[in-house]
């Protein structure tokens, strides 16, 4: 079963190509199976009755997650405004005033629940999921067993499958209906499950109240370990282009408040 998932992700025909590339896409899919079994094996070790879930008929490996990561925004743009122009940031722009006043309440408790100004909580937010519209097409337990299969940072997704797994167990969650981005992120704030375990506030992950409140609570923990609301957004996306891209949009919503 777990060599047909391997080989399952391959639908084209090979009709034409060389047996030199037939014997390659065969040891890839090779690789791909024995990656899965150990993965199988690993979870099994780790209490987790793994096998099931990979002989669901809802699951699938994700061709090509690997170039997903390693041709992000974050990784192939040089400056900050070609990355503000791929994250459509005069539209988030146009959008957040709207937001912030639907908002307004539960904004203003975040911030002084948590000491994180409410311009930034909101920027995070149309960042990540375009203020809750976009939550991502992928599922998260596909997403990391297709890293897992490409031996793309393989520690770091299975880290997360047991994430994922307490998460889902512990709230009564089918894993097959949830959706995340392709590094496995849900919701409108975009937590991987480790974030979810340790700093999701309530229960209902689609409830825009709990996340407002939960970017909060991630960032009122970082800038506690790091000092400052900057390197906090730093610790959401290590990225400096997301860092500069976020705190510019919570500086432009300010301005609209003034």
């Amino acid at each position: 079963m777990l060599t047909f998932l391997a080989v399952s992700v391959y639908s084209g025909d090979v009709k034409g190509q060389s047996d030199s590339d037939i014997y390659l896409i065969s040891d890839e899919l090779n690789d791909r199976a024995k990656n899965l079994q150990a993965l199988v094996e690993y979870m099994d070790e780790k209490g987790y009755n793994f096998k099931p879930l990979v002989e669901d008929s809802r699951f699938e490996l994700y061709e090509g997650i690997t170039e997903r990561f390693t041709s992000s925004a974050e990784r192939r743009t040089p400056t900050l405004d070609e990355y503000k122009q791929i994250l459509g940031f005069d539209a988030k722009k146009s959008e957040i005033q709207q937001f912030i006043v639907n908002n307004q309440e539960q904004l203003i408790k975040a911030e002084q629940e948590y000491d994180i100004p409410r311009y930034v909580i909101a920027a995070i937010i149309g960042v990540e999921s375009d203020f809750g519209r976009n939550i991502g097409s992928y599922n998260p337990l596909n997403a990391y067993v297709s890293m897992i299969a490409e031996d793309y940072r393989t520690e770091f997704a299975r880290a997360q499958l047991e994430e994922l797994l307490k998460f889902t167990e512990r709230h009564e969650l089918d894993v097959f209906e949830l959706k995340s981005s392709y590094a496995g992120a849900m919701t409108f704030a975009q937590f991987i499950p480790y974030s979810l375990n340790r700093w999701w506030v309530g229960s209902e992950l689609f409830n825009m109240d709990n996340n407002i409140l939960s970017v909060a609570n991630y960032l009122a923990h970082f800038k506690n370990v790091t000092g400052s609301v900057e390197r906090a957004v730093y610790r959401y996306n290590p990225s400096q282009l997301y860092t500069d891209a976020v705190l510019s949009l919570a500086s432009d919503a300010e301005q609209m408040f003034e």
